[in-house]
């Protein structure tokens, strides 16, 4: 099916192009939200009358979004989430943990803008896109934790892997000395 974009398209094409697309793509997506409509005559004279303002409203919108992403970029933010000894998360973080954090901080950020490369399945932290406008794009960061506590611990750059193998040094040296001790103990008697 030929469609004329209203809007940019990533990996499709610009405004005004038209393009074929697959019929289901097109039925069930580009047209109900209305990125595009039917390459016909009468469409196609309807867009080019619509055509400068369809184009303004466009540079407004990413000039909204560039603003937002002047703030938002390199943001970070803490998700809390039960995980094992080893740092896997029960579950995942999905985009809409991505969203409501970014949201609770204070930014509208919708779990469509959002895009994981990657299932967040572990501890620690993640750099996730998150797309304000098709010509416009943020990093931030999710910081995946057990606690706020564990959150700072990560944002100071300690992995939990690395506190758990601190912890259990720090128990192993306390067992050989209270092995010491005792050993100690037995040879005074």
């Amino acid at each position: 099916m030929q469609v004329i974009l209203l809007q940019r398209v990533a990996k499709l094409g610009q405004m005004g192009e038209v393009v074929n697309v697959k019929d289901g793509y097109a039925r069930n997506y580009l047209l109900p939200q209305g990125k595009a409509l039917r390459a016909n005559e009468s469409n196609i004279k309807s867009f080019e009358a619509r055509k400068a303002q369809l184009e303004a409203q466009n540079l407004e919108t990413k000039k909204e979004a560039a603003a937002v992403a002047e703030k938002l970029d390199g943001q970070s933010f803490v998700v809390i989430r039960s995980a094992s000894d080893a740092g896997a998360l029960y579950g995942s973080v999905t985009t809409r943990d991505a969203a409501d954090a970014a949201t609770e901080a204070g930014f509208t950020v919708d779990r469509g803008q959002v895009v994981l490369d990657r299932p967040i399945k572990e501890l620690g932290l993640h750099t996730v896109t998150v797309t304000l406008h098709p010509e416009v794009a943020v990093k931030i960061t999710l910081n995946v934790a057990r606690s706020p506590e564990e959150a700072e611990l990560q944002a100071s750059g300690k992995s939990i892997q690395e506190l758990a193998a601190e912890a259990e040094a720090a128990a192993d040296f306390e067992i050989a000395e209270l092995f010491d001790e005792i050993g100690a103990a037995s040879q005074d008697e």
